[in-house]
């Protein structure tokens, strides 16, 4: 393809709105030498290109989304997010200019900007997403229970201003998001709307304005479109969708019908909607191109609207596919010919010349494709030999412009050449010169040697601005494919190793600290790299404590917490701990036993660093429709260990010396119930004790502290610790083996210790008994021999965790046993049911007296009785075999 050096030039800068310019929104127009731009943000700039001066800037109640320029009177048709359609009367430049300072830098706006009211809203409709002018005519396109509407408006003449339009005619129709999604316009894609028309249209003499649209030849709009609708010399409207469909509808069936849904057949007549094809993926660009060149055409910058037309209509993807169709004038007959390409996207806008050229745009590059036959081969046999009217591939021509996501082509009749106006997504404004592919080589004056000096040194600098963003985007993904595929070696190692020893592996221990000289429960979760891959910045730590459903308070059930701890770097072979508090004998409250659960976390949204906080940078690693990129599944996790803390491991211990007998327990803090059965007695007693004797203070009464016993058969314990020491006794192997998980436990390692003291993480105090028993009464064949496992502590709650804590580990005991298939001896049937019916009875009568109400001495004297069942309770007269 036969293609000039383009000759650019920097306009002016515009302000970027935070995170870039995003694709799809922003425009450029451009009529006689004015320039009307909006970049994504809520304001559109008038930019005087022949003065190179900022004439004026609109201030917009919203997000612009479009925009449409209607000439005669000059008005400025401005499109807003969820908001509606605003008309600007150009005229007001004037009196903009003269409120402003007039400084005449380029790169900065007027010091005057000109709001937009909220009275100057002519469509006020939230779900409005694109609109076009067709002369007196405006047509909306929305999206509403789950269906497009397409409504046709007719602007009102200057003598009637209220209401500025008249509603002719909508027809709702299903193309688009399926009904039952959200309403409302893609994250990403807004349709496209345009208008073709024939030039048979244009014998009245009214002529056609329509800005994007165009006029195409009798052959191919009869082709397309129908000959009812040529004969009809109605204009078409095209509608591109966000989910591929390319649609149309006449302008005159929607000027002369009620409002229709296009979506059934209504009236005993076709719908006028018509699918023309589906791309499969947004459309982004609709546009008609000159393929055939004729002696008696003009130059090939001739305006856009001829009186010949244009002989190929082409439709763009986001994603590269392309669709051309054009009429193939055979001998027999003319038929229609249809092509697919596909070109290298994604695409971000679009423009079509007056000639049989077409530019689009990528992030780094623009490039320049031919539809003409003869311009796709050098030799003119070759071109005439093949089948078809176009080309059977495209060679796309780059014009060293990257990062473009807006333009518009113009032709200069004062030069005779076309001019690309592009939009950069720093906000910078470019004129790109396009020169005839027929330009002759002539001789230079000095003052065209000066301008193509000038224009070198201008691409050199885009082409090195050019190479610098590719550059850093071949950077970034080299460094996002290296941490994926670290990411995915390192997943696939620890879920393909289930069984044994795991590469990366996460040990938890509870341990005694002093924090802000407060002693303090916490937990130390020790990080190991045992594989031969490092973990990098990007990983994230996270350790989840969750209260076990057996927990005393029934609200910490669902009260999870998690910490989470970033990992800079750890290499193979290296470890790191962490260290979490848990709470403190001051201000904390600790609800054991915990489930502690520790995973690896990855991120994938920061997988390419800073640059992909815009969505538009994802485009060239991952589609849109990634499910790695959906909002429920941002990133990998691995789960590596889960573990529970119970009392035993968080028991700080004071050991007794060898051989004496346990001290008693210390007075602790008072417990609820004995505070209440002190209450009771006090309220009884209310002149004081006798012979004159004060009151005992809440909670110093002479109740025992509570107490629970387990008992476990010797021979299950021996078979389970075989191998312990076996000159130690058996009581001092199973207090060992108890606290085995305890870090303090030190201490029992010398000597026979058989009973120890500790402190719980509230600051009760804890005894723990272990000493050998027999059973008389429970077997035929003789004496059972035992191990009981006493708990005392004057905290009832205290009592009742660390039972939990003993039952867990027998638990655990048991089920091992039983798997290597051990059976109990034989036992005392009747035994056993009379301690059976002994508990019914004691339950049955603990439950009448919670239902009694006394009060008095009568009430103490019950709740000292209920006490006393519930120890009976708490210490059965059996054994764990």
């Amino acid at each position: 393809m036969a293609h000039g050096g383009p000759r650019l030039d920097y306009l002016a800068g515009f302000c970027c709105p935070p995170g870039g310019l995003a694709a799809g929104k922003p425009r450029v127009l451009c009529h006689d030498t004015d320039i009307f731009l909006c970049n994504g943000s809520e304001f559109v700039y008038v930019y005087e290109q022949e003065g190179k001066v900022l004439k004026a800037v609109y201030r917009c109640p919203d997000q612009v989304w479009h925009m449409e320029l209607l000439p005669q009177p000059r008005q400025l048709y401005i499109l807003c997010a969820h908001s509606g359609i605003y008309c600007v009367s150009l005229e007001q430049q004037s009196r903009l200019m003269e409120q402003t300072d007039g400084d005449g830098q380029e790169s900065n706006c007027p010091s005057g900007v000109l709001p937009v009211e909220s009275d100057a809203c002519i469509f006020p409709d939230s779900s409005l997403c694109m609109f076009t002018l067709l002369n007196s005519f405006v047509i909306t396109l929305s999206q509403a229970q789950g269906k497009w509407w397409l409504k046709l408006h007719e602007l009102q003449g200057p003598e009637r201003q209220s209401p500025p339009y008249r509603q002719v005619s909508e027809v709702g129709f299903c193309p688009g998001p399926p009904p039952g999604e959200a309403e409302g316009p893609p994250a990403h894609f807004l349709p496209v709307l345009c208008c073709a028309a024939s030039p048979g249209t244009m014998g009245s003499g009214e002529g056609l304005w329509c800005s994007g649209g165009f006029v195409l030849e009798e052959p191919l709009f009869s082709l397309l479109f129908g000959i009812d609708v040529a004969m009809l010399e109605s204009p078409m409207i095209l509608c591109g969708f966000p989910d591929g469909q390319l649609c149309s509808v006449p302008l005159k069936a929607l000027s002369s019908s009620p409002p229709t849904d296009g979506c059934h057949d209504v009236s005993n007549h076709d719908p006028p909607v018509k699918i023309l094809h589906h791309l499969e993926e947004p459309i982004v660009f609709i546009g008609a191109l000159r393929t055939e060149r004729r002696a008696a055409e003009e130059a090939e910058d001739e305006q856009l609207f001829g009186d010949s037309g244009c002989d190929c209509v082409v439709a763009v993807g986001h994603y590269g596919k392309m669709v051309a169709v054009k009429a193939d004038q055979r001998e027999e007959a003319t038929v229609p010919e249809l092509r697919e390409y596909c070109l290298r996207g994604p695409i971000l806008c679009a423009a079509c010349g007056s000639g049989s050229r077409m530019y689009y745009s990528t992030h780094s590059d623009i490039s320049a494709v031919d539809l003409d036959r003869a311009g796709d081969s050098s030799d003119p046999e070759d071109a005439e030999s093949g089948t078809g009217v176009l080309p059977p591939v495209l060679a796309p021509a780059s014009l060293s412009i990257c990062s473009v996501v807006a333009l518009s082509l113009s032709s200069r009749a004062s030069e005779g050449e076309s001019e690309l106006l592009a939009l950069s997504a720093k906000g910078r404004l470019m004129s790109c010169g396009l020169c005839s592919p027929e330009e002759p080589d002539v001789e230079l004056t000095p003052a065209e040697i000066g301008r193509r000096i000038k224009e070198l040194l201008s691409g050199i600098g885009n082409t090195s601005e050019r190479v610098s963003f590719l550059k850093k985007a071949v950077d970034q993904k080299n460094r996002a494919l290296a941490s994926l595929n670290q990411v995915m070696n390192l997943s696939a190692a620890l879920l393909s190793s289930q069984e044994g020893q795991k590469p990366i592996a996460c040990t938890v221990t509870a341990n005694w600290s002093c924090l802000l000289l407060r002693d303090t429960v916490t937990i130390s979760c020790l990080l190991e790299n045992c594989s031969e891959y490092s973990l990098e910045e990007g990983w994230t730590l996270c350790v989840q404590l969750l209260p076990s459903p057996c927990a005393l308070e029934e609200e910490s059930v669902d009260a999870a917490t998690t910490f989470t701890f970033p990992i800079d770097q750890l290499l193979p072979g290296n470890k790191r701990e962490l260290t979490l508090p848990l709470g403190s004998a001051a201000d904390a409250k600790l609800d054991l036993p915990l489930t502690i659960s520790c995973a690896l976390y990855y991120s994938l949204r920061d997988i390419l660093g800073s640059g992909s906080e815009s969505p538009e940078a994802l485009d060239d690693f991952l589609p849109d429709d990634s499910p790695l990129l959906s909002p429920d599944r941002e990133g990998i996790c691995l789960p590596l260990s889960e573990c529970t803390i119970d009392m035993l491991q968080c028991l700080r211990l004071e050991s007794s010396p060898p051989g004496a007998d346990p001290p008693p327990l210390a007075p602790a803090p008072p417990d609820p119930v004995e505070t209440f059965l002190q209450v009771c007695r006090e309220q009884t007693e209310p002149t004081g004790g006798k012979d004159g004797e004060q009151p005992p203070a809440p909670g110093q009464g002479s109740l025992p502290p509570s107490a629970a016993s387990i008992r476990v058969s010797s021979e299950l314990l021996k078979t389970a610790l075989k191998a312990s020491d076996p000159e130690v006794p058996l009581s001092c192997a199973t207090l060992r083996w108890l606290l085995a998980e305890n870090t303090g436990a030190a201490v029992l390692s010398s000597g026979t210790l058989t009973s120890v003291r500790g402190a719980a993480p509230d600051g009760g105090e804890v005894q723990l008994l272990v000493r050998e028993v027999s059973m008389n009464d429970l077997s035929p064949a003789g004496p059972i021999q035992a191990v009981e496992i006493l708990v005392e502590s004057p905290s009832l709650a205290d009592v009742c965790r660390m039972h939990h804590a003993v039952i867990r580990r027998i638990q655990a005991l048991v089920l091992e046993q039983a798997a290597q298939g051990s059976g109990p001896p034989d036992l005392r049937m009747q035994y056993l049911r009379q301690i059976q019916a002994n508990h019914e009875t004691l339950l049955k009568e603990a439950q009448t007296l919670r239902e009694q109400s006394p009060h008095g001495e009568d009430g103490a004297a019950m709740a000292e009785k209920l006490l006393q069942i519930y120890r009976q309770l708490r210490n059965p007269s059996l054994v764990v075999l």
